[in-house]
């Protein structure tokens, strides 16, 4: 049973927590929006597919944003105790800080544990979800995504390709050349113009163009015989202005959501990133396997032509190339070099293969233990809040956050650079995906202890009088100087 002082600071911590939460939640789905916001423009999506897609999207930062709201939560609810002498009174009246930190503490494990079942059970759905909307985004909304210079054929029935492509938003296009496909009873038809641009039809289902100084260039084969079709000339049509409508149904219909990945690892559980790990290792210890084999066969090759006395009986001597006449010495160094050469490239192209390798597996890797580690950051997090709330008694948003801030960005930069070292074979990746914890839970036993032994860590009369003795050597002496 909570008593009324556990009531009291659970209270106090959550005040700011859901503030935070909420605050955090909205930066980094700004964050989002503008990398992906090039997935979105002239997409014909609506507006419930771009925040479904965001929501989906966004799931997944909620493993980055608790603990970093945590670490606040703690040193602004500390922070507050500590500058209306709430802790001081505590402490009076018998109240140790490992008492007070006791239910937040708890609370923390189990926020830890939400985590866990939730980075576990929830992201990698959400995950996959997100993955297939932006792929079939890709794959199904091109109403407006032309390259210029190349034949475009995503829209249904045509082939279309444009110069040049201009505009804040691509609507300008220049080089005009669209040819409808025609089947056999079909009059063949294509359309060349000078310029045009891309008007919002009033129906979405159509792509509305308008195209100036151009030709349109039709035969009438329908419906005739072979012998007619000889003798048929074309036609051809000149315009100042052609609106063409283009129906693109098909493509806007098609399912959004429809699941096509499936295989990535990101979509898994724990134990299911178990069963990945395992066989990734197998199929590494084959491929490393087969590498050194026919890295192996190709050196012994090259050393058995450069080593002519090594199969030869008869010529116990190495060949000297000075004895050798002109044409056929030019012909042993060329064939040395080339299975050099070859071998050279081998192994480099062995090389990519197994870096390639090596990134995928750490990936993997990492990825299932961070399911875990975020979780374990919570609680060091909360360590680390909550003693530093205690030692510079301050609430509000002003220092507390600063302070916060620097932490997560150590803690994030730690990520990002261990992770590429690993991804690159540097480091063991079970080790990459835990070593930011195990570097910050010395800090946070540390700051707990000098919290518990009241220490005036933040006192700046402190670190004055630390180096009053060096400044002293530098400063004048005004007193003296006024009766001089």
């Amino acid at each position: 049973m909570l008593k009324i002082l556990d009531r009291y600071i659970i209270k106090t911590f959550f005040g700011p927590f859901f503030f935070i939460f909420s605050v955090l939640f909205f930066i980094f789905i700004v964050n989002i929006i503008w990398v992906q916001l090039g997935q979105f423009m002239g997409k014909g999506l609506s507006y419930w597919q771009i925040l479904k897609l965001l929501f989906y999207l966004g799931v997944s930062v909620i493993s980055m944003v608790l603990p970093l709201t945590i670490l606040l939560a703690s040193i602004m609810s500390f922070g507050e105790f500590g500058e209306r002498y709430e802790l001081a009174a505590m402490k009076a009246a018998g109240i140790s800080l490992t008492r007070v930190m006791a239910p937040l503490m708890g609370v923390s494990i189990i926020l830890a544990v939400m985590l866990f079942f939730f980075s576990n059970n929830i992201i990698p759905d959400f995950q996959k979800k997100a993955k297939n909307m932006l792929f079939n985004i890709a794959q199904t909304k091109p109403a407006l995504n032309f390259t210029p210079g190349q034949f475009i054929d995503q829209i249904p029935g045509y082939m279309v390709k444009f110069d040049k492509i201009n505009g804040e938003n691509g609507e300008s296009i220049e080089g005009v050349f669209i040819h409808r496909k025609a089947g056999t009873y079909e009059n063949q038809q294509s359309i060349v113009a000078e310029k045009g641009k891309f008007v919002p039809a009033a129906n979405k289902n159509y792509l509305k163009l308008e195209l100036y100084n151009g030709y349109i260039l039709e035969d009438d084969f329908a419906g005739k015989g072979e012998n007619v079709r000889l003798k048929q000339p074309d036609q051809s049509i000149k315009f100042d202005t052609l609106v063409s409508h283009f129906d693109i149904s098909e493509i806007i219909n098609k399912a959004i959501e429809k699941e096509q990945i499936t295989d990535d690892y990101r979509f898994q559980t724990y134990g299911q990133l178990n069963e990945t790990v395992a066989k990734n290792k197998k199929e590494n210890a084959t491929f490393f396997s087969n590498i050194g084999a026919d890295v192996l066969s190709q050196t012994n090759s090259v050393i058995n032509y450069m080593d002519k006395t090594k199969s030869n009986a008869i010529a116990k001597q190495q060949i000297k190339l000075d004895t050798v006449k002109e044409q056929k010495k030019l012909e042993i160094i060329s064939n040395a070099y080339n299975r050099l050469d070859n071998l050279k490239s081998t192994s480099m192209g062995k090389k990519s293969e197994f870096s390639s390798n090596v990134k995928y597996f750490s990936k993997v890797v990492i990825y299932q233990q961070r399911i875990i580690s975020y979780s374990v950051t919570c609680i060091i997090f909360f360590l680390i809040g909550a003693s530093l709330g205690s030692i510079i008694r301050k609430g509000g948003m002003g220092l507390p956050v600063i302070i916060a801030i620097v932490i997560f960005i150590v803690f994030y930069v730690m990520n990002l650079g261990i992770e590429n070292i690993a991804w690159g074979g540097g480091m063991n990746p079970y080790l990459a995906a835990w070593l930011p914890n195990l570097i910050l839970l010395p800090f946070g036993v540390w700051m707990t202890y000098k919290a518990l032994t009241d220490s005036q860590l933040f006192d700046a009369e402190k670190y004055k009088a630390l180096f009053k003795p060096i400044t002293k050597r530098f400063s004048k002496n005004k007193e003296h100087q006024r009766y001089q």
